[in-house]
């Protein structure tokens, strides 16, 4: 009569597909902020719902990778006819499978259907290949490196070996290890990026879900105050996402590595601005000290003059007196040398 074995098998089920529609909103939303950031013509309010005629996916393709769409074969929206939504999904599921993404048991009718699932794994793909393009873009214009590709895995090492130079102890097992839950090894790796960006003050040990949540929010503001490019949510951090912690290692690893590049460049363009500043003093002042006592003092001058005219027999005859106060000289002239200074 009080039903509570049928209520308490409810609540589960309640809570397993409530669950699953969390994840699926907060990649949504994770999608969405990724594909507006691309800056395509097209602003994506619901990517389940704007997805589906195939025309969006065809300008984030060219974004990602241009030169691969057709657009002669697209049709731009509003579109009437269902088979031309079918036509701009299935040219998207082509340039997928030439780019070798994994397009298993997913067609062009998927997308026009509205399938969020496979919509996701699709979106993942292209974001996770833009991430290592650029990626691979910026280490090529470094480091001159051709042939291998950055992957998941260099990645992961890359985030270690930062937090092992730095001095922590901390350690990424894998994108999906439990212990990130923490927030602590990315604010370590935040630290040594930028060491002076972390407080440490307001960083809490993430023991409970409150301080969970405390240091996923403060590794966010971080991480955008760096100035990277943040698509996650504190609570993708706290269930440990692999999509999402994927992402916001790679970010920070692109800051990372762009980060070098401008300060050197400053820096050099400074110090040969103030070499260049410090040699125009430096000529300023002998130009001075060579013209201040040619007006007030003829006995420095006399000398110069003597040496610019050695065949002269008056001047020979005058030389041991010029030459007994040269060989006195070195001891009057360091005075004479402070003198002006």
């Amino acid at each position: 009569r009080n039903g509570l074995s049928t209520d308490t098998r409810q609540v589960t089920l309640t809570q397993t597909s409530s669950r699953d529609e969390v994840i699926l909103c907060r990649e949504e939303r994770a999608f969405r902020m990724w594909i507006n950031s691309l800056g395509i013509a097209t602003y994506v309010n619901n990517v389940f719902e704007d997805v589906r005629n195939g025309w969006v996916l065809l300008e984030v393709l060219d974004k990602v990778c241009p030169g691969y769409v057709n657009w002669k074969l697209a049709t731009k929206p509003p579109i009437k006819m269902p088979f031309r939504k079918l036509e701009n999904c299935n040219q998207v599921i082509n340039i997928a499978k030439d780019l070798k993404f994994s397009m298993v048991n997913l067609a062009g009718n998927d997308i026009v259907q509205g399938n969020k699932k496979l919509i996701v794994a699709l979106l993942w793909q292209l974001m996770r290949f833009n991430i290592l393009q650029l990626l691979n873009k910026l280490r090529f214009h470094s480091q001159g490196s051709q042939g291998k590709e950055i992957t998941d895995a260099d990645i992961l090492s890359w985030a270690n070996n930062k937090v092992k130079v730095s001095g922590r102890n901390s350690r990424m097992e894998s994108f999906k290890d439990k212990n990130l839950s923490s927030g602590i090894f990315f604010l370590e790796l935040l630290s040594a990026v930028e060491p002076r960006v972390v407080n440490w003050k307001v960083v809490s040990k993430g023991v409970n879900d409150d301080e969970k949540k405390l240091n996923a929010t403060y590794i966010i503001s971080v991480a955008r105050k760096l100035g990277c490019s943040v698509f996650l949510l504190p609570e993708d951090i706290i269930d440990v996402n692999q999509k999402m912690i994927l992402t916001l290692t790679a970010s920070i690893m692109y800051w990372s590595l762009q980060k070098p590049q401008q300060p050197e460049t400053s820096e050099q363009s400074e110090s040969s601005y103030a070499a260049s500043d410090a040699a125009s003093d430096i000529a300023s002042e002998d130009s001075a000290s060579i013209i201040a006592p040619s007006e007030g003092e003829e006995v420095n001058s006399l000398p110069d003059r003597a040496s610019n005219m050695p065949t002269d027999d008056t001047s020979t005859s005058e030389a041991p007196a010029a030459d007994t106060s040269t060989s006195e000289a070195p001891a009057d002239d360091t005075s004479t040398s402070e003198a002006p200074a």
